[in-house]
């Protein structure tokens, strides 16, 4: 997440892009969309190969859409429960495609068992933060506290 300072910074320098792709027709949903697909074939075509410094630069172009894609929401006046569920559910598909993938990598040619079994344990530690606080939620508990 990024704090406020900073989230002004990119608003400001991407509501231009934001108007023009709403101008164009593009919905927030398919830029949700296009910067999941953008991080996870980075991720899992990069990584795996060993080229971790172009993975990351083709990722980094990406994961600005995760930024666009609200900003184009609050444009529209339209930010609600389904873009909601759907940037946080492919947030997880992205993170989880970006540990495999160097999971991959360090399980094969980085030949680093260490790095491959970190890159697993993130993997699923944040796919059980996600799930932790949803379910605490739908009970009734909150649980938005810790750095996760």
């Amino acid at each position: 997440m990024l704090n406020k300072y900073a989230r002004t910074f990119f608003t400001s320098l991407l509501s231009p892009l934001a108007r023009l792709l709403l101008k164009w027709g593009v919905t927030p949903d398919a830029v949700t969309i296009t910067g999941t697909l953008g991080v996870t074939v980075g991720a899992l075509v990069f990584y795996p190969l060993g080229e971790l410094f172009w993975g990351t630069i083709f990722i980094t172009l990406f994961v600005f859409s995760d930024l666009l894609d609200g900003i184009m929401a609050r444009i529209l006046g339209k930010s609600g429960r389904w873009g909601s569920f759907l940037d946080s559910t492919l947030d997880r598909v992205a993170d989880a495609a970006v540990f495999a993938g160097v999971a991959l990598w360090f399980f094969t040619g980085g030949d680093n068992t260490a790095a491959a079994v970190a890159a697993l344990l993130c993997l699923v530690l944040g796919m059980l933060v996600s799930y932790a606080r949803a379910k605490a939620e739908s009970l009734g508990f909150t649980a938005d506290i810790g750095i996760a």
